[in-house]
């Protein structure tokens, strides 16, 4: 016995892949925060982004590392072929997606993560409770009962997708997971407006209803779903043998930020015996603000919710939540008994509902933990201050578009998205987008709203001012001169109201 376990220890130190010296690991480890904090700190010293260089996309052909690498050397690699290169949504000038900042707070909460090293599929530990505690917070926020049920996921399109299954299983009954959907699946039918995001489609695409089965809903001229012709629809497929199981509407379109109206919705599908999912990705958090949470009025009457608190949250990414109002039908979706994950009474086995039992993902990082943080941190007052900081700033800069000639806007600015272009082709747009990009001063993306070309700023970084709003438009201004041949002419910026 005694030979076995010299063995044993002697093969565990050759094996372990804990470092030999934790000394000089310390001091590395000491300078890869220092530095990376330095990133977040002076993140305006940089450009936004900036292309891929040729050699360093072919130095990430190399074969398969074999032998052991030195940590530093590692590093060092990080520090000068990935780390410049990335997205930039860490930077104020980054509208373009609607990513959000990150922070600071949550950089380390995710370290913290990391050495923890969490299973948040099940089993009776803290880092569960935690995000049990998230989930309460969030029925409070919404106005959802008691026993309503919540789980984190990457994202708002997992979460979506989670939804549909849970108003299919609501549908059909439980006995669909087993047999398959069958004819009476085939017959369901589910409602969004043009205006909702991909997402949606591609989620009844993967629960096999289809995406013939999802009907697009006409908006109106804010570009909400028109709930008139919504109720139509419902009745014509209804006289026709179909069956509408599902509406989800938007808390935030993808393209300018509408929000349909959630009363008239909600009210229309109680009165059909419909499920009511809201897609609220990142307009859900205005909840927030006391000044915008009026806006999303009837949300509280939703079957589900999804949201990212990677978004207008400012948590790092990835962080989406599902709120469902009925944990059993939330449960009764996902809920799979194996031998291997008995419940037990006491020990590690035990506990309550496991998250595991509320979604498909047994294997589950604690991703709870980083927006434990930044919601004790900084409160949800100051984080509501800071999503209508960001519609301020969309304001602001409308009114920059609506007074310079030169630009048009193409869209109401309902939230924190704005939607416009140079008074030129679609062509031109397309080039002073990616010119700005490449010029590392700004990020927009781009759209296309009743068939014209647009940029689109979204506002979602908590580090933007109104200084990056006139770099945007004064980009925009010149590299659409340039493309048009025009004269320049120094544009004095507006004073910075906004602040």
């Amino acid at each position: 016995m005694n030979e076995i376990i010299r063995n044993t220890q002697s093969t565990t130190a050759h094996t372990s892949l804990d470092p030999q010296d934790w000394s000089a690991f310390r001091a590395l480890a000491h300078r890869m925060l220092d530095e990376t904090i330095d990133g977040i700190a002076n993140v305006r010293t940089r450009p936004v982004w900036q292309p891929i260089p040729d050699e360093v996309r072919a130095s990430f052909k190399a074969d398969v590392p074999r032998e052991v690498s030195d940590l530093a050397e590692v590093y060092r690699e990080f520090a000068e072929h990935i780390a410049p290169y990335a997205t930039g949504n860490v930077h104020p000038g980054f509208m373009g997606w609607v990513h959000g900042g990150g922070t600071a707070v949550g950089m380390l909460a995710e370290m913290l993560t990391a050495g923890l090293n969490a299973n948040l599929g099940g089993r009776d530990h803290m880092p569960i409770e935690v995000e049990r505690q998230i989930v309460d917070w969030m029925r409070r926020l919404f106005a959802f009962p008691d026993s309503a049920s919540g789980i984190f996921v990457t994202g708002t399109s997992m979460a979506n997708l989670m939804a549909v299954l849970v108003a299919r299983t609501a549908a059909l009954g439980t006995l669909a997971r087993q047999y398959g959907i069958g004819n009476d699946g085939a017959l369901l039918a589910a409602y969004t407006s043009q205006a909702a995001h991909g997402c949606v489609s591609r989620a009844m695409d993967i629960a096999g209803l289809g995406s013939d089965a999802l009907r697009k809903i006409g908006v109106d001229a804010d570009h909400r779903i028109d709930v008139a012709a919504l109720r139509a629809q419902i009745a014509v497929d209804r006289e026709v043998g179909f069956k509408p199981f599902l509406v989800v509407a938007s808390a935030g379109t993808v393209d300018i930020g509408a929000i349909d109206d959630l009363k008239a919705v909600a009210q229309l599908c109680r009165e059909e015996g419909i499920w009511f999912h809201v897609d609220g990705a990142f307009g859900a958090l205005a909840i927030l603000s006391p000044e915008l949470a009026p806006l999303l009025g009837g949300i509280e009457l939703a079957d589900s919710i999804a949201l990212d608190f990677h978004k207008w949250g400012q948590v790092p990414y990835d962080a989406g939540f599902l709120l469902v109002r009925d944990g059993e039908q939330h449960r009764q979706a996902f809920a799979q008994p194996a031998a291997y994950l008995r419940r037990e009474a006491r020990g590690l086995a035990a506990g309550a509902v496991w998250p595991c039992d509320l979604g498909p993902d047994l294997s589950r990082g604690f991703r709870a933990l980083k927006t434990w943080f930044t919601l004790k941190t900084f409160g949800t007052d100051r984080l509501g201050a800071t999503i209508a900081r960001s519609c301020a700033l969309a304001k602001y800069l409308e009114a920059r578009v609506l007074a310079e000639p030169r630009l048009e806007l193409l869209a109401p600015v309902n939230l924190n998205i704005v939607c416009f272009r140079y008074r030129a082709i679609d062509a031109v747009n397309r080039e002073i987008v990616a010119d700005i990009q490449e010029s590392g001063i700004a990020a927009p993306s781009s759209t296309t709203l009743d068939g014209k070309f647009a940029i689109r700023a979204a506002i979602v970084n908590h580090r933007t001012e109104a200084a990056d709003i006139d770099a945007l438009v004064a980009a925009v201004l010149e590299f659409g001169g340039r493309r048009c041949g025009e004269d320049l002419i120094e544009v004095e910026a507006p004073p910075l109201a906004a602040q």
